[in-house]
């Protein structure tokens, strides 16, 4: 989860709690939270359309995202009771996500076994569709005739 997201949850300004992870930034090692490339954050800017306008409405600094664990570390580091009834929230939703991804394993293989399938396919169609366009785009060659045409000499083509 990207911070801003979390300090709306939160009920926070980004910038505090950005400010509260780095006084303790000793229990956010890089698997727990880590801040996004320039491109990522370009990406995830534009699948919102349009910015805000007015000064200091678009961010400045590179996003921080957050993984599960650094979310569960974060009821350390905000101690509102709003943070903790967050927490708790967001790591039940977690648990109920790898509950889902499991049940749903088998299917997952399912649908991978069919795109593979698709993607071989796929190439097979262009295979032939490059041999037929082939053939189609050869340039006859002017055949001889064959047989017997009735009025005409030996000596006429």
């Amino acid at each position: 989860m990207l911070d801003k997201d979390l300090a709306e949850m939160y009920g926070v300004e980004t910038k505090v709690l950005n400010q509260a992870v780095k006084r303790n930034i000793s229990r956010f090692p890089e698997d727990f939270m880590f801040q996004l490339s320039e491109d990522e954050a370009e990406t995830s800017r534009s699948q919102i359309v349009t910015l805000k306008q007015g000064r200091g409405s678009n961010i400045k600094y590179l996003p921080f995202a957050f993984t599960e664990q650094g979310v569960a570390m974060l009821s350390s580091v905000l101690r509102s009771e709003r943070a903790i009834q967050v927490n708790i929230q967001i790591i039940r939703v977690y648990i109920k996500m790898k509950q889902v991804l499991l049940d749903n394993k088998d299917l997952w293989l399912k649908v991978d076994k069919i795109e593979q399938s698709l993607i071989k396919k796929d190439e097979e169609v262009k295979a032939i569709f490059k041999i037929l366009k082939e053939l189609l785009t050869q340039e006859e060659k002017p055949r001889n005739e064959i047989g017997f045409l009735v009025g005409r000499n030996k000596n006429d083509k």
